[in-house]
């Protein structure tokens, strides 16, 4: 379903930017005026592969570059070396409220979205009541999404991706909002989806989540996958600490 062979990801951190005339004429003449460019590799050579109906965790410390890893599965950002093939659709839940705009409505927020994805009115109106009761938000669709709380939003932008009947759902951290009778509700959803066919990464600081669900694991330290393979496995050895970002092999 989906496979990431050799991918980097290079960004570019600019320091003492400026658009000021004086400024950039000042800099020909004076070095602390100068922009200086940064390079940071969030990613080096990772590889991952996905197959159909598979749940796959990546754990890791903050700033490791697994949501990276995710935006690059969605399509969100590009690669700067390596490839990415993926067969299918892929619905990505990155962030809360991710695609909203706080100025519409819940209610067209949620047709908004599942635009994006190519569905029409007629096959929205058909998810509408589905979407809403999974969100438990009917009573405040009418309601501009700013005022939505972040496990409100959480809420209803979880439905609508799980609603979408796509290929690959990417979710990202989620599940670290709202009560917990409304998580198992999403692991409920998530195991339903996974039954059908639609493969699912997830990522998450949530260690129990990974080993009750997930098949698969990937460790991703410094831009590097470390440790790959069962569950437990994996997370027992990030839970053991010393891990480095040069590669070790699978388990």
């Amino acid at each position: 379903m989906l496979e990431l062979a050799g991918v980097s990801k290079r960004f570019v951190i600019r320091h003492n930017p400026s658009l000021d005339l004086k400024v950039r004429v000042l800099a020909l003449f004076h070095p602390r005026h100068r922009e200086r460019w940064q390079e940071v590799w969030a990613l080096r050579e990772v590889d991952v592969h996905l197959e159909r109906g598979e749940s796959l965790g990546l754990i890791g410390p903050n700033g490791s570059g697994k949501s990276t890893l995710l935006r690059i599965m969605a399509g969100i950002l590009l690669p700067t070396r390596g490839r990415v093939a993926v067969s299918g659709t892929v619905a990505p839940m990155l962030e809360l409220g991710v695609g909203f705009h706080p100025e519409l409505t819940g209610r067209e927020n949620l047709y908004l979205s599942t635009s994006l994805f190519g569905f029409g009115r007629r096959q929205t109106d058909a998810l509408y009541d589905r979407i809403v009761a999974f969100a438990e938000l009917r009573d405040f669709m009418d309601a501009p999404v700013k005022t939505f709380s972040s496990g409100m939003a959480m809420r209803l932008g979880f439905a609508v991706a799980t609603h979408l009947e796509a290929d690959i759902l990417l979710v990202d951290e989620v599940l670290a909002v709202g009560d917990r009778a409304f998580q198992e509700k999403c692991l409920a959803r998530m195991s339903e989806v996974r039954a059908r066919g639609c493969s699912i990464v997830v990522v998450t600081h949530d260690l129990d989540l990974v080993r009750r669900f997930c098949d698969r694991a990937c460790l991703v330290v410094e831009g590097r996958i470390v440790a790959e393979g069962a569950p437990d496995e994996v997370a027992a050895r990030y839970c053991g600490g010393g891990v480095t970002a040069e590669p070790v092999h699978a388990f």
